[in-house]
């Protein structure tokens, strides 16, 4: 990094002179215009035009006839910040690689089927970046993970006809496909940040938090999967203990997320921290008991690992409000 005195002129405007090495390498000279982008976060960028990302190409093309090829590079294509791809093949698209254009577009929210011919397809991605909230997308996700936790707790008692989790592990992908999508445009695209209105840091902690919660929703459905495994049920204590354990790990992704998003002061995400160690601590308990409860005990032994894991999950998004918390100078303290 070096440092440059600022001047004024004539008419008392500030001028800071550029880098003669930097200009050189950008082909940069006198009489060319760079764009300056004033951010939220106090940075003032300056920004050839062919660095742009706004310049670059915002369609793609992807040509193979491999059905897992085309659902695997739409959904790169939608995570890089791309507004249109065109399918292509040697010859004419068949049904299968028809269905899976449409599946993936309709597992992507904003993503559609634009246009069709014999031998191509066009996805176009109709998402306006200044209608986008990260952090309203992100406390939705985590709405949606917490009613699958709390639905696969319950189905030990009884476990339904259906899966608890439903389309909802759908609406969790699609939302965290978003979240990633509209991080990935701001780090590629410096205008995207303040359309999106947010600083760099709050967005990357939004993307770890939605990492942290996609991976809990996978680790809760587990649970339910657990349930219809089950000869019998648990009852009295094994049930109770099972729902303790959920209600304070769906607590502390609430206090996480809430910090993570500065709804909540500092000492939530500490807090929830704790609160997560201590659900580790009863399910260690649960555990010890179900080792001397016998064979009898061996199903519920997986439902046990299963919501240790969505107390690890939660700790972790517990981890990432304590990460904005101390980005932003406040002291993590103990509780009094």
């Amino acid at each position: 990094m070096e440092t440059r005195k600022v001047q004024t002129v004539g008419n008392g405007t500030y001028t800071v002179s550029l880098p003669k090495e930097w200009a050189e390498s950008q082909g940069v000279t006198a009489g060319d215009t760079v764009s300056l982008h004033d951010h939220i976060d106090g940075v003032l960028a300056v920004q050839t035009p062919e660095g742009c990302d706004a310049d670059a190409p915002a369609a793609g093309r992807i040509e193979s006839a491999e059905p897992e090829v085309i659902a695997r590079a739409l959904r790169a294509a939608y995570a890089a910040g791309l507004r249109e791809v065109t399918i292509e093949c040697d010859g004419a698209l068949t049904p299968a690689q028809r269905r899976v254009v449409e599946r993936t577009a309709r597992g992507r929210i904003g993503m559609s089927v634009a246009a069709e011919s014999e031998t191509e397809t066009t996805v176009r991605i109709m998402l306006d970046s200044e209608e986008v909230s990260v952090s309203q997308s992100l406390r939705q996700l985590s709405f949606t993970a917490r009613s699958i936790h709390a639905d696969a707790v319950e189905s030990l008692e009884a476990a339904p006809d259906e899966s608890p989790v439903g389309s909802r592990d759908d609406q969790v992908e699609r939302l965290a496909a978003m979240i990633e999508r509209s991080v990935s445009r701001g780090a590629a695209d410096l205008s995207e940040v303040d359309a999106l209105g947010a600083t760099r840091p709050e967005l990357f902690e939004s993307w770890t938090a939605m990492r942290e919660l996609r991976r809990f929703g996978d680790v809760a459905s587990e649970i339910g999967a657990a349930a219809a495994a089950l000869d019998e049920p648990p009852e009295g204590p094994p049930l109770e203990a099972f729902r303790e354990v959920g209600r304070t790990v769906r607590d502390v992704v609430v206090d996480g997320v809430g910090v993570t998003l500065g709804d909540d002061p500092v000492a939530a995400a500490r807090d929830a921290v704790v609160a997560a160690r201590e659900a580790r601590e009863r399910i260690d308990s649960f555990d010890r008991w179900l080792d001397e409860a016998g064979p009898s005990a061996a199903e519920l032994r997986w439902a046990s690992r299963a919501l240790r894991r969505t107390a690890e999950r939660a700790g972790d998004v517990a981890e990432v409000g304590l990460r904005r918390a101390v980005r932003s100078g406040e002291p993590v303290r103990d509780a009094e």
